[in-house]
């Protein structure tokens, strides 16, 4: 029996994946997708759910050649990740377009406008146009929900991949759905051979190509997956404007509730495309008629490029509508009033106003905070590629100077330590990189640093799992095959591998001095270092380190190394010259300050167990 639940975006769309038949979910974490496999996972565990096969993979393209492999077997499946995670599964899903699907395969992958957690705000649509498939935009987590089944029916329909493109205000909006019981899938897996489609040459490649865009055309012309949502107002009140609203996905959300709450809902005639791409012909034609089209839709013009025919089109291109960031209710209002005030609308809206933002920081009792200190200390002049996760932050602390893409560090600390010399000397090259980012994609470039006999030293923060987006499980710890990290490196050829415990800053000191006299001094080669603890904020992880009570003595100076240099947020700086006041609610009792103080201006004066800290 069908009933209603109030759910995140993210959780919607799992359920609409499991009721839809779906039979293998792939993903690998990343900010805002992550939590479609894990409400899957979940889902997977409560209703025991056999049937379905749900598992983190060790990147993005792994994850999409496991699921288009069931596709091909003939059973539905999905691959879910951000959208720079896209551009790691490119490969594979170019190709896809071309080989096409047997099951549905539907490809959901998570834009970040903003951005708020990403490198890029890029539009995943235009990756769709790319690769010519058709890609559904919905406006709210129940309407994202709601397309699933339909895009897996369009899949199965044209054999080819399916995007799903929901942003970070569709994945993290709550919303009451209606939740269906789960149905187990008749469809039974089998995989019929056609070595001339599955494992097609160039000169089939060509064929397939020309199958794509005949498939392509019959959906555009067929499509009518667009709404035009005030008809029967616009038509009553008997004045029909020659102008226009279109948009896609949050922005369509946005903008019908400002038309309502302005008064214009029944003047303004409004489209609500829910496929992007192809567009639909039949909406081109209505669009025709109109002396304007003003088009809202996030991040790129993907919808405004397509719209021809001798239509005025205003958006991005035009630049009505800003080039980059979210297009916020309030941005979009502007847009609008400023757009229509001549005519319609002699309202003047306030502009908001900007509030202050507090800079990240890693958080208290962070295992990473002692690393990169202990870098900037020994290598005060090197020069410091990092990566994507956490440890990105620590640029707060000056031990950050290139952050490009996942596993970047490695790849670009063998190009610094290649052409970085003074006077013949080398330069200090440090990179850092989290665990589970070099599983993802630092393996290889590792490799390529031993055949160049590069000589940096790689620093690897291993806090056993995926922290950033939510403490999903890496290869180090999913029971029973444990990937060593140390065995992984040694099998790469690394000679110098050396094990530390990340509050141990004496040793990560002493440690890196070692590997500074390998890598920089006698130039054997890339030294690794693992610096290990489990994440302070992840509570399932059973080996923690015990917590201390530290305060602050007499000798405090005030020179605020501990608050600014070292960046513990519980430390917090009255200003120079004035003693420091520890904050022990968000102290978390690592004990690493006591070492970073020059002047014995804090102190351990017992276990913080003890008063329940």
């Amino acid at each position: 029996m069908a009933e209603r639940k109030v759910l995140l975006g993210n959780e919607a769309i799992a359920y609409g994946l499991i009721e839809a038949g779906c039979s293998v979910a792939a993903s690998y974490p990343g900010t805002p997708a992550s939590e479609i496999l894990d409400t899957i996972l979940k889902l997977k565990t409560r209703e025991h759910l056999e049937h379905i096969h749900a598992a983190w993979s060790i990147n993005e393209k792994v994850a999409f050649e496991i699921a288009l492999a069931a596709s091909y077997a003939g059973v539905r499946s999905a691959v879910m990740m951000k959208q720079v995670g896209l551009n790691v599964a490119s490969d594979p899903m170019m190709s896809s377009a071309y080989t096409g699907t047997k099951g549905g395969f539907v490809i959901i992958s998570a834009d970040d406008p903003g951005p708020h957690s990403s490198q890029t705000e890029q539009d995943s649509r235009f990756f769709a146009m790319f690769a010519k498939i058709p890609v559904f935009d919905p406006s709210s987590p129940k309407e994202a929900k709601e397309i699933i089944p339909r895009a897996f029916e369009l899949s199965e329909q044209l054999e080819i991949p399916v995007m799903l493109r929901p942003t970070t205000r569709i994945c993290h909006a709550r919303q009451d759905v209606t939740v269906k019981p789960f149905k187990i899938p008749e469809v039974k897996p089998s995989f019929e051979k056609n070595p001339p489609r599955w494992a097609a040459t160039p000169k089939f490649r060509l064929h397939l190509h020309r199958l794509l865009n005949n498939k392509i055309r019959a959906l555009a012309k067929e499509n009518q997956t667009f709404r035009f949502l005030n008809r029967d107002e616009v038509l009553d009140n008997g004045k029909v404007s020659k102008r226009c609203i279109v948009s896609s996905g949050i922005t369509a959300s946005y903008a019908r509730e400002i038309l309502e709450s302005i008064g214009l809902w029944h003047r303004i005639p409004f489209f609500q495309v829910i496929m992007p791409y192809p567009l639909s012909k039949k909406l081109l034609e209505e669009l025709a008629s109109f002396d304007e089209v003003m088009v809202f839709e996030e991040t790129y013009p993907v919808i405004e490029l397509q719209i021809r025919n001798g239509v005025k089109v205003l958006g991005r291109e035009t630049g009505h509508v800003p080039q980059e960031g979210e297009l916020l209710p309030e941005k979009i209002e502007k847009i609008i009033t400023d757009w229509l005030q001549p005519e319609v609308y002699p309202k003047n809206i306030p502009t908001p106003q900007e509030v202050p933002q507090r800079r990240p920081t890693l958080c208290p009792g962070c295992g990473h905070r002692s690393v990169f200190f202990a870098i900037r200390k020994c290598f005060p002049k090197g020069v410091y590629p990092s990566d994507i996760g956490c440890y990105t932050l620590g640029i707060n602390l000056g031990s950050v100077d290139t952050v490009l893409c996942m596993g970047a560090s490695i790849s670009q600390a063998i190009g610094f330590s290649k052409v970085l010399k003074e006077e013949d000397l080398p330069t200090p090259v440090i990179a850092t990189i989290g665990d589970s980012t070099f599983f993802h994609a630092g393996i290889p470039p590792l490799i390529e640093a031993v055949a160049q006999k590069a000589c940096f030293i790689l620093i690897i923060l291993d806090n056993k799992t995926t922290a950033m987006t939510g403490h999903q499980p890496t290869p180090e710890n999913i029971a029973p095959f444990k990937i060593s990290i140390k065995e992984l490196v040694k099998a790469c050829g690394v000679s110098f591998i050396e094990t530390v415990n990340a509050y141990d800053l004496s040793r990560i000191i002493e440690v890196l001095k070692e590997a500074g006299y390998y890598a920089f001094d006698k130039r054997e080669g890339v030294a690794v270092v693992i610096v290990e603890s489990p994440c302070v904020t992840d509570r399932r992880q059973k080996e923690r380190t015990p917590r201390l009570r530290i305060r602050v003595t007499d000798k405090c100076r005030g020179c605020q190394l501990c608050s600014q240099r070292f960046e513990c947020p519980a430390l917090v700086s009255q200003g120079r010259k004035r003693p420091v006041i520890l904050d022990e609610a968000l102290c978390a009792g690592c004990g690493v300050c006591i070492h970073v103080c020059p002047f014995g201006g804090l102190e351990i004066i017992g276990n913080g167990e003890e008063k329940g800290l």
